[in-house]
């Protein structure tokens, strides 16, 4: 009976010890492509075919009168770095970058958004 115990015991404690780790979990929520957010913290400003685009923890943005509307990153447009939780991926051959569901091309310094 007292080995009962001590395992009931055990149990409880390792189930508070798992409820507790899973309460420290965080999980980020990136807005969909069209949200329309007032603030974003620390954009890059990237000019792209004449048109500003604001990038921030990898989030692509237009600014529209004094918000900022979320978009799909243009092909062809160069940032000169990426976020470390990037994922290096090899396609075809080629070794590409991939964040957030964009793909990057190394090109020199910079990397480009391409299709894959």
């Amino acid at each position: 009976m007292k080995a009962v115990k001590t395992i009931l015991v055990v149990v409880a404690f390792l189930g508070t010890m798992v409820a507790a780790n899973a309460q420290r979990t965080v999980v980020r929520v990136y807005p969909k492509h069209g949200t329309v957010v007032t603030k974003v913290t620390k954009p890059k400003v990237v000019v792209h075919n004449k048109i500003n685009f604001h990038f921030a923890d990898g989030v692509w943005y237009k600014a529209q009168n004094k918000k900022y509307v979320v978009c799909a990153a243009p092909v062809g447009i160069k940032i000169r770095r990426l976020p470390r939780a990037r994922k290096v991926v090899v396609v075809n051959g080629r070794k590409l970058y991939k964040y957030r569901g964009v793909w990057y091309k190394k090109t020199g310094r910079n990397y480009i958004v391409v299709n894959v």
